[in-house]
């Protein structure tokens, strides 16, 4: 991990991982104050928020948001119907504001765009758009800056707003955790998919080509989902990579995150099922349909610890139409334990990667303080035996020692709020 960082840094293309520049060179310090604006949009809903920061001693004096579901047929339209619908919502959100929040005379609206889709960052405020991701279609926006297609939606709908900071939700999730903690210095996603950023110094980042930032350091999002080199994988892993619609690409995520854990337990459990017989002396036909076993129903049969395992049967029966009497039930909770084991150690072994990184360019900066590592995504949050595998395999990785001084803690919904922050720390005032 630490070598395919290295490489991704010094030239574009130069490994696996990305290492995408973020721009974000000024961190949120507590002192930024006003009204700011967050746009998140990384999926099939999009949220909007609002913030009234007031400085060191306040804080967040106040923050609101709403969530608003995309309609399908906008996920395969046009660009413009996209952000037109975006920018609708965000007037209609703006239209609430009242209380606890003002804008200072003389001012327009600045607003954090969070956008979880790839991009080539060019600037802190604008992004050229790669391509669409998780099942968005949508026509005429890529090779485009998608913080002008924002601009030009929010000028049609007569919202007077501008964008301050474009940033992945993971860039978000730091800047977000940093605000309450200055040793903070990686951020984690582990959800549907996955993803790390961290803090770095523009020094030891050849291919800025001497672009130096005022403080020296910048956030790079690793991209790390897309990360190979040397990974363990079993037939099921091959299988599942070859049937997949990106075969070849994003294997760690395919290894650690919500969408795939589920998966790679149904092709274990089909295999057992043919080989040994798991289900009496017929396959149960269900079992064959890709992706009708989920990461939350491992989650669910792993908290099962009734005598029976009565909700391991229940989610079986759901997932297979057969009844499995206890033994069955116990040896499908192993094969769950086993792979959610595997994702998680994974996972944490590429936070050591990370660190490890860090601390090579900088003796003593990681390891001989207290450095903490952010970390966000349902999957995460929800399933407590791969929090406990991920923080196992850290400590075991670093020794006790060392690993007193590495803290691993839940940052939720930082990234919106971070994506505020961000504005207000890039703010045009």
């Amino acid at each position: 991990m630490a070598a395919d960082m290295r490489a991704g840094l010094a030239v574009d293309g130069g490994s696996d991982l990305k290492m995408i520049l973020s721009y974000v060179d000024t961190f949120p310090t507590g002192n930024e104050k006003g009204l700011f604006y967050a746009l998140d949009l990384g999926g099939t809903n999009f949220r909007v928020l609002r913030v009234q920061l007031g400085g060191k001693d306040e804080r967040v004096i106040a923050t609101e948001f709403e969530q608003v579901t995309i309609p399908q047929e906008l996920m395969f339209g046009t660009s413009e119907e996209l952000f037109d619908f975006i920018a609708c919502g965000l007037a209609n959100f703006a239209k609430k504001e009242g209380g606890k929040f003002h804008l200072p005379s003389g001012r327009k609206r600045e607003i954090g765009f969070t956008f979880s889709f790839p991009v080539k960052q060019t600037s802190i405020d604008s992004g050229i758009l790669m391509k669409w991701t998780k099942g968005f279609a949508v026509s005429g926006t890529a090779g485009r800056d998608v913080v002008a297609c924002l601009n030009e939606a929010m000028e049609r709908q007569g919202l007077d707003m501008q964008v301050s900071a474009l940033v992945n939700d993971t860039v978000g999730t730091l800047a977000g955790a940093r605000y309450w903690d200055d040793d903070v210095m990686v951020a984690v996603i582990l959800g549907t998919g996955t993803n790390a950023c961290y803090v770095e110094r523009t020094d030891v980042i050849p291919k800025l080509q001497g672009q130096m930032s005022s403080s020296g350091r910048t956030i790079i999002s690793t991209e790390w989902g897309a990360f190979s080199n040397g990974l363990p994988l079993t037939e099921f892993d091959r299988d599942m990579d070859a049937a997949s619609i990106n075969p070849g690409e994003q294997i760690f995520e395919k290894t650690i995150s919500g969408m795939y854990l589920g998966e790679i337990v149904r092709r274990v459990l089909l295999k057992m099922a043919e080989a040994g017989a798991l289900f009496g002396k017929y396959v149960p036909e269900k079992l064959s349909t890709p992706f009708i076993l989920r990461t939350p129903d491992l989650c669910a049969m792993q908290q099962d610890n009734s005598d029976h395992l009565d909700a391991v049967g229940a989610i079986l029966y759901d997932v297979t139409g057969v009844k499995s009497d206890l033994s069955v039930r116990k040896m499908v909770v192993e094969v769950c334990d086993t792979i959610v084991k595997r994702g998680g150690r994974l996972a944490g072994a590429g936070i050591v990667g990370i660190l490890q990184k860090m601390e090579e360019d900088s003796k003593g900066l990681i390891f001989g303080k207290r450095t903490v590592v952010a970390m966000d995504g349902g999957l995460y949050e929800n399933y407590p035996q791969y929090r406990r595998y991920l923080k196992e395999a850290v400590t075991e990785l670093l020794g006790l020692e060392m690993s007193k001084n590495v803290v691993i803690e839940h940052s939720k919904d930082g990234s919106g709020i971070g994506a505020a922050l961000l504005a207000a720390s890039n703010s045009k005032y």
